[in-house]
């Protein structure tokens, strides 16, 4: 590891405070967002400050000042995830980048690939979070399309073994998680990408929990479209990315119509322009793309192979902890095979939200609740837990302090 995480807690001025009668804080929470270096709020703030104009609607100097900078912005995005710069589209976030793909296949007209109809079928995984389930819910109750599920194992993976079953010739769509937020679970991509390509499925990656803690490239995974969270990658909130390949954007009807994506307008008529202004209608989220920018390049002067290394190190550690104590139930891989740094988990019979509301008491922030999972929790017979995410900044010392501040609750509450 060529990087000290305690030097880049520095960078974060979060982590400077201290909350709960002086307490440090641990932060083990990046699965729902990730803290903002200093770079990044600067950014955003020098957007508005120095720069502030609408992109790609004027011709003076402030305009085309914003402009390069937002588009630099998307450069910089698609060279992140080693895509072409035409393909990546801003939105306001991951659910929007998933519904938007869904609402267009449900707009496509009869004769279009993305067109879907009573036969048809979506395949999705049980351990999808609730952004990437209710969309192709909602697809499938307005075009009369069968959804179908993997189901998941009681260890936390998929159950690959009906595959052939579950993705046929009448498969549409295949959806799913890259890396589960619940479970820590990294999915076996290219046995799905393989079988659904065979019967000419697209394949959409929520890759929300991938993206900000490992190297990913769309060419090398091969699915058709991707969507992140800029918030949960060191981003502003209210930026999000939709990858999707340059031809299938091209076939794709478009989400949101109105100024910006048109080619042409008359009185009863448009035509659309290519993408991805095809599908940025509106003034665009400016200053928020602008800092999921910094944020790239800070991910990236780090490496993302060093920080995956780094969180790595850190589960495992924690894991390891967590499965000691037999009152603790992990839920989810007890192995590091294909896992990553989401860490869910019961004690005794402790309420998860009794548990993380005495965490905080310490000064540890975790998730408590269902993780916008449910079917997964429920399946798991769990309805909920409580959530440790791991990223660049944590150590573990920060591990330690979770340990410490679960056996104290154990105490406190007579367990």
């Amino acid at each position: 590891m060529t990087f000290n995480p305690l030097t880049v807690r520095d960078d974060f001025p979060i982590f400077k405070r201290t909350i709960r009668d002086g307490k440090r804080l641990v932060y083990l929470d990046s699965g729902a967002t990730s803290q903002k270096p200093q770079v990044v709020i600067d950014s955003e703030l020098d957007f508005y400050r120095l720069s502030n104009a609408a992109v790609h609607r004027g011709a003076h100097q402030l305009a085309e000042e914003a402009t390069d900078l937002f588009e630099g912005a998307r450069g910089k995005v698609a060279e992140f995830l080693g895509a072409e710069t035409d393909e990546v589209i801003f939105t306001k976030g991951a659910t929007e980048s998933l519904n938007l793909i869904a609402y267009a296949m449900g707009n496509a007209p009869r004769g279009n690939r993305f067109h879907l109809s009573e036969g048809d079928r979506i395949v999705l995984t049980e351990m999808e979070h609730h952004a990437n389930l209710i969309p192709w819910q909602q697809l499938a109750a307005r075009t009369g399309a069968e959804l179908v599920w993997f189901n998941v194992t009681p260890d936390g993976r998929l159950d690959l073994s009906q595959i052939s079953e579950l993705i046929t010739p009448k498969s549409k769509v295949v959806a799913l998680t890259h890396q589960s937020n619940v479970l820590g679970t990294i999915n076996p991509l290219d046995e799905i990408v393989k079988a659904a390509h065979a019967v000419g499925a697209v394949v959409v990656l929520d890759a929300c929990q991938s993206v900000p803690h490992m190297k990913v490239d769309v060419k090398e995974l091969g699915v058709d479209f991707l969507a992140f969270s800029g918030h949960k990658a060191l981003g502003p909130t209210g930026v999000g990315i939709m990858w999707g390949k340059r031809e299938l954007l091209a076939e794709l009807p478009p989400f949101l119509t109105g100024g910006s994506m048109i080619a042409d307008v008359t009185m009863t008529t448009a035509s659309w322009a290519k993408a991805p202004a095809k599908f940025e209608a509106g003034v665009p989220n400016m200053a928020q793309a602008v800092g999921l920018g910094v944020a790239i390049d800070y991910l990236s002067v780090i490496g993302m192979n060093e920080i995956a290394a780094h969180e790595h190190e850190l589960t495992a550690d924690l894991l390891g902890k967590l499965l000691e104590n037999k009152e603790i139930r992990v839920v989810g891989p007890h192995t590091m095979d294909n896992r990553g740094g989401a860490l869910s988990f019961t004690v005794a019979d402790i309420h998860p939200h009794d548990l993380g509301q005495f965490l905080d008491s310490q000064g540890i922030a975790v998730r408590t609740g269902h993780h916008c999972a449910w079917p997964l929790t429920r399946s798991l017979g769990v309805p909920a837990t409580t959530r440790a995410s791991l990223y660049l900044y944590n150590t573990i010392e920060d591990n330690d302090a979770l340990i410490s501040g679960i056996h104290s609750a154990m105490k406190y509450f007579g367990k």
